[in-house]
This record gives structure tokens, sequence and C-alpha cells, in this order.
């Protein structure tokens, strides 16, 4: 867990090396204290170390990105890492994971089961913001405005932001409420029977504003009726052509046993890029 070899988690909890090692194997017992220490050291709470400790060993682990499925050519923020990318979009897989074996256990269902869809898709954009915020150089922005994410220098003066959107809908272009230019990220999920998520798509692309004068990459398209429900949504603008294909030639991550790009549709102003998911056809 957290990279920590058994030694140096044995040292930073205060106990031996070998005592830890026997209490991992079963030939040693444990009191109360040791665990409280063992959560200290690992910076976690006791109870989630406890519920860890119960859903590994009953299997129930939460999904993980798959390395081999990592894009590393294509251009992330300046500051951000492959690596980086990956620990983020795990943690927000195991904050839904949390969240969903607790209202299993007590109320049978999980959240998607009780909330609205577009309400959860927002709670997993809320959980991948903070996810970010906790495992990357981009931090929340806490003037509550576009961008949700800002990369700061050393006086605290923002250099870069990064406005952050998830959806069911995989490959699926952007939709704001203001459509801004900047650096975007779209990460497509799906939900399982248990109640994870997988993330199987993530885009990056740096969008210009709807105001552009000859390139803009949003549409205006007002607010949209659910036919089925009646019920409202409030995005104003969404990526045209141009816009939705650099979002996905910017597929930082794509699992292609899920996701199929062969019917995707794609309108480049200019040269592919070296890194799109099309470059290879050109």
């Amino acid at each position: 867990m957290q990279g920590l070899t058994l030694e140096s988690l044995a040292q930073q909890a205060g106990i031996s090396y070998q005592y830890l090692s026997g209490v991992e194997t079963g030939k040693q017992n444990f009191s109360i204290q040791v665990l409280e220490r063992l959560a200290q050291a690992l910076n976690q709470p006791l109870r989630v170390l406890i519920s860890m400790s119960f859903d590994n060993h009953a299997g129930h682990l939460p999904p993980k990105i798959e390395p081999r499925f990592m894009r590393r050519s294509v251009p992330l923020p300046k500051g951000l890492t492959s690596e980086q990318l990956g620990a983020t979009l795990d943690h927000a897989q195991l904050m839904v994971h949390r969240l969903n074996r607790n209202l299993v256990a007590e109320h049978g269902r999980p959240l998607q089961d009780i909330i609205q869809g577009n309400n959860f898709s927002g709670l997993v954009s809320n959980f991948l913001t903070d996810s970010f915020d906790r495992l990357s150089p981009y931090k929340h922005n806490h003037h509550q405005r576009h961008p949700d994410l800002v990369l700061s220098d050393r006086q605290g003066r923002p250099i870069e932001g990064l406005e952050v959107k998830t959806t069911v809908n995989v490959g699926k272009g952007g939709e704001s409420h203001n459509g801004h230019e900047g650096w975007h990220v779209v990460a497509c999920y799906n939900s399982l029977e248990n109640g994870d998520i997988r993330f199987v798509h993530v885009m990056f692309a740096v969008l210009e504003s709807h105001r552009h004068a000859s390139a803009p990459d949003w549409n205006y398209t007002g607010s949209k009726e659910n036919t089925v429900t009646g019920n409202h949504r409030t995005e104003t603008f969404s990526t045209n052509a141009f816009g939705t294909t650099k979002l996905r030639d910017g597929s930082a991550y794509l699992n292609t046993e899920v996701v199929n790009i062969s019917r995707w549709r794609k309108q480049h102003r200019g040269c592919v890029p070296a890194w799109s998911i099309w470059a290879p056809l050109v």
C-alpha cells in the first residue's frame, strides 16, 4: 500500500519488522493499538484500514486501470505525468468502490440505483477532481469558478488550469456551462453490476473558446430536455466536430478491449497530430 515496503511500514509504525511479518503471515497476534499505529503510518482512518482488509480477504477489490492502455505520447497539461494520471483514476475508482460497498451492505443497492444518472456523473466528476487535487500538482480552484483545477507556481500564482468532466457516454465530446478555452479532460467510465466504476477512455485537449473568431471548438446548444424523464439539463455548450476530434486525438487512456473507435468521425483543422488515434491510419 502507498508504495511502502514492509520494513519501512514497520519503522513508521514503531514496531519491529519481524513482528509485522508475523502479523502478515498470521503467526503473531496483534492488538487494537498495533492497528492504530499501522493506520497512522498509512495515513488511513482505522475503520478504512479494517474495511479494506475485509474487502481484500473477500476479493472485493476496486478496479484498477491497466498501464498497457495508457498512451504516453499524448500531450498532457503542464506538470501532469501519465503515472499521476493513472494514480488519480485509480483513486477515484476506489472512492466510488468504498461508497458503494457501504451502501450495498447497509441498503442493498449502489448509489447508481438511488440517484439520477446525471447526478451520479456529477459526483464522479467531483471524486475525480478531488483525486487530481490529492495525487497531482493540480489543486482545487477555491474560487468555485472555471477552471476546476489550477497549477500554480512557487509564488502561488496560477499558470495552468484544467476543467474536469466525466460521462458514461464513451467517446463523447465535451459539455460545458461556458465554453471556455484551455485544457479540458473528459473521463468516460462504465458502471459495473456491483456498483464499481471503471474508467475506459480519458481524453485531454486544449479547446478554443466559443468566442474564438475563426476556430471555435464549442457550439451553443442551450438547455436540453430529456424526453423520457422531462428533466432539463443545464449544459449550454457542447464541442463541435473539431473540438470533439481534438479530444479524441488526445486519448491519453484508451481501453481498446472495451472501446470501439471504428465508427467515430473526425474533422481536423490541418494536419493530424502524431499522437492522434487516427495517425497510423493516415
